[in-house]
């Protein structure tokens, strides 16, 4: 197996974490035309490790002869390579921002479209994204589809989970908004068949584009999602709790995320949402009432609300026929 392939089941596929109802918006399908400019924009990406490995993965074109992929797609990596149109062009520096997972790749007489970013703050959730990227060793571009299901702050941007999926090798690929713009980098997945797609956003790559290149495989440092269960992103601590309904664990994990983040959304709904597991209803309802003081047309609350409102009416009912009994 190629070695950028097993370094990332074993960091993201095998940690212990990675590495709706109410749809407010159409979903719709992008035309034959867009599909085939988006595809042009997304390239296959050739890596020989200094150990002597291959590895494998994806790249968005963003300028000219400049195109961005993850980090862990060319760490450690002596030669990188981007294909387009079927010719390797080689890779002769990069503008690393190893934090994030961003590494823009200076690639000469690139001959592809560049694609038009569009800012990852406007997206919604429920609104539709496109992702373009080459799974496995595939030679052609895999095209996947879905909604943005949860949008998480940090750093001056928001980290996008949608629910396109990918798989492995698609990593550095492109999500596109409904209007083909680039919002989002494909970076990572949580494990297990419920699997998580995050996004990592265009803000941190425009950022980047003005910094100052280096030469490939001078260093490599961990990307955030890589450090230790404890220090990760809350947005990323709750994953397993919550697709494992270990109810009580995140609990305690979102308790502490909504005093550090008290302005976040999904803090809020994670704590929400555990407490109605735990049939803490009254607490539940108030806190998916301050989920959507934050973002009013998050589905999951609403979800849970009509649930509660629900449980509430039959709960009247059931108490009705008893005094009735009664008289």
């Amino acid at each position: 197996m190629k070695h950028y392939l097993r370094v990332l089941n074993l960091a993201i596929l095998g940690s212990t974490v990675f590495m709706g109802c109410l749809t407010h918006h159409a979903w719709a399908t992008p035309t034959d035309e867009m599909v085939r400019e988006l595809n042009a924009q997304v390239l296959r990406v050739q890596v020989k490790h200094n150990n002597g490995s291959d590895g494998l993965g994806s790249a968005v074109v963003i300028a000219k002869d400049q195109v961005v992929t993850n980090c862990h797609v060319v760490t450690d990596a002596r030669d990188v390579k981007v294909v387009a149109n079927g010719v390797a062009h080689e890779a002769t520096s990069v503008k690393p921002d190893w934090h994030h997972d961003l590494c823009i790749l200076t690639v000469a007489d690139l001959e592809a479209p560049v694609a038009k970013m569009h800012a990852t703050k406007s997206l919604k959730y429920e609104t539709a994204v496109f992702t373009v990227g080459y799974p496995g060793e595939t030679t052609v571009p895999v095209n996947t589809y879905g909604v943005v299901k949860a949008m998480f702050p940090m750093d001056g941007s928001m980290v996008i989970r949608a629910s396109s999926p990918f798989k492995l090798g698609a990593s550095g690929g492109g999500v596109f908004d409904e209007t083909g713009s680039l919002v989002g980098i494909i970076t990572l997945k949580s494990r297990g068949s419920e699997a998580q797609y995050f996004y990592m956003p265009v803000e941190w790559v425009q950022s980047l584009m003005d910094k100052p290149a280096q030469a490939l495989g001078v260093e490599s440092k961990k990307p955030f999602w890589a450090a230790s269960e404890k220090e990760r992103p809350y947005f990323m601590q709750v994953v397993q709790p919550y697709v494992s309904k270990n109810w009580k664990s995140l609990l305690a994990v979102s308790q502490a995320w909504v005093k550090s983040e008290p302005e976040v959304a999904e803090s809020w709904f994670h704590l929400a949402a555990a407490e109605y597991e735990t049939q803490a209803y009254e607490q539940a309802k108030d806190h998916f009432k301050k989920v959507l003081s934050l973002n009013a047309e998050h589905p999951q609350a609403i979800a849970y609300l009509n649930k509660i409102t629900e449980r509430t009416a039959r709960a009247d009912v059931a108490l009705n026929q008893v005094a009735m009994l009664t008289q």
